[in-house]
Formats: structure tokens, C-alpha cells, sequence
């Protein structure tokens, strides 16, 4: 079975933040009327939902999703976010944060955190008018970090998935390359799921789409924010995206 959905020995019900799985993802998952209607135990819906195994036992899904420290279970499991000064790895260090948290967790405090390191731009747009625009369209933004936390590799890295800020763009890695029909050629036309469990459940939560748009969204914010198009480096082993600034 995909890694996903596998269990996790040792580790129980008492791992997983019940409380976010009924006010978050539960609700977002399962129509409220039929929620209404079948009254089942907590263990069934965490099973129907795959969230935890027949026997209770949490699976991957479950303690990514919303388990009170994935990363005790899944170590590669959270996001490192650095922001530098300058435009290379040599300039002084603004801002390092680790966010281990499940990603129902995790969401809000990146959400907070890449909207306060945006900037304003004062732009021309005729007619003797002007507007305020952000040196990155926050949903190029969300769209690529959201789709690095879905895709990377959980099975054989302990590696975060990695957001670097620098002044002039951002670099956005995550471990686990090439997967299924996906290559080189066609990484922006052909989607395959690595984690297709965990992918569902993100976009039921709303944070990602599923349908291979992704990657057109992405450009299509960005050009219409004046940025230039993103820079994609693709292998084997690792996936990142670069983002330059709009100027």
C-alpha cells in the first residue's frame, strides 16, 4: 500500500489532536448531514478516513495530518524556514523557524509567517494611477510550499521541506524527486502521487488542488503580479522551485 496510508507501529490514538480532527478535517471531509446522520464512534471515522487503521493504530496519513508532533513518527516530517539577508546564503540570517506542527497546524502559522516577510511595491498602472502590489503574489507563494509539503519523499529522508527567503527570491526544496509517470519533460503537464492519500486530504482542507493546475496557477499569479516565471530544478532525489521577485 502506498507509505501514506500505512500504519505506524507503537504509536496510538493518544499521538493524534482528536480535537483537530473533528473541528478541521472531519468537517471539511465528510458532508455535515451525513456526519448528522450515522453517528459512528471516533475510531470508524478515523478509520473510514484512513487517519488510523481497523485496529486504531494511526497511520502516516493521521499523524501528519493532524498528530500532536509528526515528527516523533515521521522525522522529516515539518518545514525550516530561513530568511537572509542579501541574495546568497552568506548574508546574515533575519529569521530561522522550524515549524514542526501537523499540517493542519502548520498551515496557519506559514500562512502568517510568508505574509509577514512580503513587501508592497508602488506600480504604475496608466491613467495616472497606482497601485500597491506584493513583491510576490501570496498565492504563488502557498501554491508551491503546500505542493512541496504534499509531494516530498516521508519514507526514505529525514529532510524538511526547505523555504529560503532571500532578498531578490525565494527557493522552495523538498526531498523526493521524480515519481510515477512524472519526468523531466513533462513535470508541469503530468501529475502522480506519491502520497495520494495525504494529497486528498489537502484538498479537501482546501490548501492544494489535485488536478495537475498547480504549477499553471502558479505561473499565471506570478505574471499577473509582474514577476518573472518560476525556475524549476528537478531529479532524482530532490524538487525545488525558485521564485524571483517582482520589481
Amino acid at each position: 500500500m502506498p507509505f501514506d496510508i500505512r500504519p505506524v507501529p507503537g504509536s496510538s490514538l493518544e499521538d493524534l489532536d482528536l480535537d483537530v480532527f473533528r473541528a478541521d478535517y472531519l468537517r471539511a471531509a465528510v458532508d455535515p448531514s451525513v456526519l448528522a446522520e450515522n453517528e459512528r464512534p471516533i475510531e470508524q471515522q478515523l478509520a473510514s478516513l484512513r487517519v488510523a487503521d481497523t485496529n486504531a493504530v494511526p497511520t502516516v496519513l493521521g499523524l501528519l495530518l493532524v498528530g500532536l508532533d509528526p515528527t516523533q513518527w515521521v522525522p522529516g516530517g515539518y518545514l525550516q524556514f530561513i530568511r537572509y539577508e542579501g541574495s546568497d546564503v552568506g548574508g546574515a540570517v533575519l529569521d530561522e523557524q522550524e515549524i514542526r506542527a501537523n499540517i493542519v497546524t502548520l498551515a496557519t502559522h506559514l500562512e502568517a509567517l510568508l505574509r509577514a516577510n512580503l513587501r508592497s511595491r508602488l506600480v504604475d498602472i496608466g491613467g495616472f494611477r497606482e497601485e500597491h502590489r506584493p513583491t510576490y503574489p501570496f498565492e504563488a507563494l502557498r501554491e508551491a510550499c503546500m505542493n512541496a509539503i504534499m509531494h516530498r519523499n516521508y519514507e526514505s529522508s529525514n529532510a524538511p521541506v526547505r523555504v529560503a527567503w532571500f532578498d531578490d527570491r525565494v527557493e522552495i526544496t523538498n526531498p523526493g524527486g521524480l515519481f510515477g509517470q512524472v519526468r523531466q519533460h513533462n513535470f508541469d503537464r503530468v501529475n502522480d502521487y506519491r502520497n495520494p492519500s495525504l494529497a486528498a486530504a489537502m484538498k479537501s482542507l482546501g490548501y492544494v488542488n489535485q488536478f495537475g493546475r498547480g504549477i499553471g496557477r502558479m505561473r499565471s499569479t506570478l505574471a499577473r503580479n509582474g514577476n518573472p516565471d518560476p525556475v524549476f530544478l528537478v531529479d532524482d532525489a530532490s524538487w525545488s522551485v525558485t521564485l524571483r521577485a517582482a520589481t
